[in-house]
C-alpha cells in the first residue's frame, strides 16, 4: 500500500488534511507525521500550514526537518497548502522579514492596509472566503476542475515568484496574486483545497493519482 505523508511540524489544520485525503483515496495508507524517515520514505508529501511563517520555520528547525522537507520537494510527489506553498520561497516580508526555505527566488509579501476593489472599495484583510482560481496552465492537479472554480482561501500574505513559469493559477482580491503554482514534481496552492468541497476534494484526489510529471 503507497503511503502519503502529511507534515506534523505543530501547526496547521492536519487532521481535516489528512481527513480530506482518505476520503478520496481509501486505498493509500494517509499518516500524520513529524519523523524525518517517515516523510523521506514517503510515496507522496502534503506540506500543510496556517499561521505565521516565522513560526512555521522556527517549528521546521527545531523538529529537524527543514533538509528532509527540501529533499521531499526536490524527489517526489509534493503537495503545499497555504503557508505550506509560501514557504517554498526565500523570503517572507512578515514580521520584518524572515528567510525561507528557499526552493524558488521570490518574495512573500502583505497585501497591505489600503487594499481597495475595481470600484474603490476597501478589501478585508485577512483575504477570506470564496473566490475564483484563474488556471494559467493545463496540469494533471487541475483534471476535472473548471477553470474559475472557486476555493476558499484564508491568507493576509501572497506568493510573489520570481519565475513567470512557476505560475499555474492566479486570483483577483484587489491585486492579480498567484493562487498556484507547479514545477517537476511540486503543485502548492495558496486555498484550502480540504475546506473546498467537491473541486478541493478533486484536486487532491488529482494528488494522489499524480507521478509527478
Amino acid at each position: 500500500m503507497s503511503q502519503i505523508v502529511v507534515i506534523d511540524y505543530g501547526m496547521g489544520n492536519l487532521r481535516s488534511v489528512a481527513k480530506a485525503i482518505e476520503h478520496v483515496a481509501p486505498g493509500q495508507r494517509v499518516i500524520i507525521s513529524s519523523d524525518a524517515n517517515e516523510i523521506a520514505n514517503a510515496e507522496r508529501v502534503v506540506f500543510p500550514g496556517q499561521g505565521a511563517a516565522r513560526d512555521c520555520m522556527r517549528e521546521l528547525q527545531d523538529r529537524n526537518l527543514t533538509e528532509v522537507v527540501l529533499n521531499a520537494a526536490k524527489q517526489k510527489p509534493f503537495l503545499g497548502i497555504c503557508m505550506g506553498m509560501q514557504i517554498l520561497l526565500n523570503h517572507s516580508e512578515e514580521n520584518n522579514g524572515i528567510e525561507c526555505l528557499g526552493l524558488y527566488k521570490g518574495n512573500v509579501r502583505f497585501f497591505g492596509k489600503d487594499l481597495k476593489n475595481a470600484v474603490g472599495e476597501k478589501l478585508k484583510i485577512p483575504h477570506m472566503g470564496w473566490n475564483e482560481v484563474n488556471q494559467t496552465i493545463d496540469h494533471p492537479l487541475w483534471k476535472d476542475i473548471k477553470n474559475q472554480a472557486r476555493f476558499y482561501f484564508v491568507h493576509s500574505y501572497y506568493m510573489d515568484p520570481q519565475d513567470e513559469n512557476l505560475v499555474a493559477a492566479n486570483t483577483d482580491y484587489g491585486i492579480k496574486f498567484v493562487s498556484a503554482i507547479a514545477k517537476d514534481n511540486v503543485f502548492a496552492v495558496q486555498f484550502h483545497p480540504e475546506k473546498s468541497a467537491q473541486d478541493g476534494l478533486q484536486l487532491l484526489k488529482n494528488f494522489t493519482q499524480w507521478n509527478g510529471n
